[in-house]
């Protein structure tokens, strides 16, 4: 690649990517006239799993009443013991109610005993907006490609580090995800971007999406609505999830 043709790639980027936070000078330092942040009641120290006090609970293991079928039916997933299971052949679910901006907490666990190898061990995906897949897989001690493991923003992202348990064992991943702008002509003004912890552990900086995720290609970014469902993958694997909940965020850059 010639040095005109790289700068002009990076500036391309650049021109996409969002404007960094800027500090405000409308008020004085350390003024108290300042408006106070919100008071949100985070989770109670016995019981960190817990949603904050203004999230939106999706999926408390007791009904899938917040989700809907493929075709809008009620969702078809095994729901017992406090967890939601896929159930193969049944397709995905997703959310009854559209979200964009939103820090999303999502517990999961892979089937205990492994059963294939690669894509075909517990295969699933958390799905913001029903386009762009946080992979949901038995990563641990099986090999696939990076940017299809466990953690992955699909086809774009490997995780920063595999932070699997065994397969079983529930998992968490906490997501802050920012929606993309378009223009009033359909130009991306602000590409989505997706930070995620998986145990804790960060493995999606502030990734910024080349558009909606897919396998074996990368689509580039159609307008969408500002608000989308958020979606559960049917992959054929019983996976199960527990402890969903959400929290809309404000999107004014």
């Amino acid at each position: 690649m010639n040095a005109t043709v790289r700068l002009a790639g990076i500036a391309t980027v650049l021109a996409a990517a969002p404007a960094a936070a800027q500090v405000s000078t409308r008020w004085p330092i350390h003024s108290l006239d300042r408006p106070q942040p919100r008071v949100v009641g985070p989770a109670p120290a016995e019981r960190p799993e817990a949603p904050p006090t203004d999230a939106i609970v999706l999926l408390d293991g007791s009904d899938l009443s917040a989700w809907a079928g493929d075709s809008g039916q009620a969702a078809p997933w095994k729901v017992e013991n406090g967890y939601a299971e896929v159930l193969p052949g049944s397709g995905s679910i997703h959310t009854r109610r559209g979200f964009g901006d939103c820090q999303l907490h999502v517990e999961w666990a892979a089937p205990r005993t492994p059963q294939g190898e690669g894509q075909e061990r517990g295969n699933s995906g958390v799905y913001l907006m029903n386009t762009y897949e946080v992979q949901v897989l038995d990563s641990y001690d099986n090999r696939t490609y990076p940017d299809g493991q466990a953690a992955a923003v699909y086809g774009q992202y490997p995780p920063l580090v595999n932070a699997s348990r065994p397969p079983g064992e529930w998992q968490t991943y906490d997501i802050v995800f920012h929606r993309p702008h378009f223009s009033a002509r359909g130009k991306v003004e602000r590409p989505a971007r997706l930070t995620v912890f998986h145990n804790g552990v960060l493995v999606q900086d502030d990734a910024v999406l080349s558009g909606p995720t897919a396998h074996q290609r990368r689509p580039p970014y159609s307008v969408h609505p500002d608000t989308l469902p958020l979606m559960l993958q049917n992959h054929g694997n019983p996976v199960r999830y527990r402890n969903i909940w959400i929290r809309p965020l404000d999107s004014t850059p």
